[in-house]
């Protein structure tokens, strides 16, 4: 019996934990100006929903990540890398997800993603030698797969922008996803993550299937969405929630 209240005792601080260490990232100015905010946010976002048992806490870390990132929200950006890195995600995953986001979200997103965790990396003597290269040896390449894309993007957009085509395919599916810091899994979630953050739920039917197809589970994918009402806002959500619902249903027949 001792065992057992021990084993309890132990699942009960941890979950404690958890809660307490995303809760450290609402700025105490939540509390002076809007309380009910903060209950909300204590009780039901730090309390409940990070503690969901559909998706781990360093992945949970590494989506907000993606969506403050997206949407932009520099100001509680630091916060957010330093639970990531709290929560497991490494340095070189920060990096790659900052790179990768990059051509997900455009360029000024990510840089200002980069000056915010500049000084936490700096704090925790985080070095270049702890980043990935500019330009380590790739992934193996799924020739049918990208052969099967690059046909349907060159057949419907040749005619429009040969440039996109051409470096959709040469910086995106034959570079970038093909690096190897961030597993194909992590892309895709961040990936996911960016385009419910952004309000782009037209763009998820590839990307959900591709992390479907890279070991994202049915039950990740919706706790995603659950996870990121609450940072995305729940409009956003409930726009990529039909393709979410198509995606599932295709995959079961």
């Amino acid at each position: 019996m001792k065992s057992i209240l021990t084993a309890a005792g132990l699942a009960l601080m941890a979950t404690t934990a958890a809660a307490q260490d995303a809760a450290g990232t609402l700025p105490a100015a939540v509390g002076r100006v809007a309380p009910a905010l903060e209950a909300y946010a204590k009780d039901d976002l730090f309390g409940a929903e990070w503690n969901g048992a559909g998706l781990s806490k360093r992945d949970r870390a590494l989506v907000t990540f993606a969506a403050l990132m997206t949407r932009h929200e520099t100001g509680n950006l630091a916060s957010h890398v330093s639970l990531a890195l709290d929560s497991g995600v490494t340095p070189a995953e920060i990096s790659e997800t900052i790179t990768h986001l990059a051509f997900y979200t455009g360029w000024g997103n990510a840089t200002a993603a980069a000056e915010a965790a500049a000084p936490v990396f700096e704090e925790r003597e985080i070095t270049i030698e702890d980043l990935p290269a500019s330009d380590p040896d790739l992934l193996p390449l799924n020739e049918e797969a990208e052969a099967a894309r690059e046909n349907l993007v060159r057949g419907n957009y040749a005619d429009v922008s040969m440039g996109v085509v051409d470096n959709t395919r040469e910086l995106l599916f034959r570079d970038l996803w093909l690096r190897p810091d961030l597993a194909p899994r992590d892309r895709s979630l961040v990936t996911v993550a960016a385009l419910i953050a952004a309000g782009q739920p037209e763009q998820m039917t590839f990307h959900l299937n591709r992390a479907m197809d890279n070991g994202l589970t049915q039950e990740e994918a919706g706790a995603i969405l659950s996870h990121l009402a609450f940072y995305a806002g729940w409009p956003k959500v409930f726009s990529a929630l039909p393709v979410a619902k198509a995606v599932f249903e295709k995959r079961a027949q």
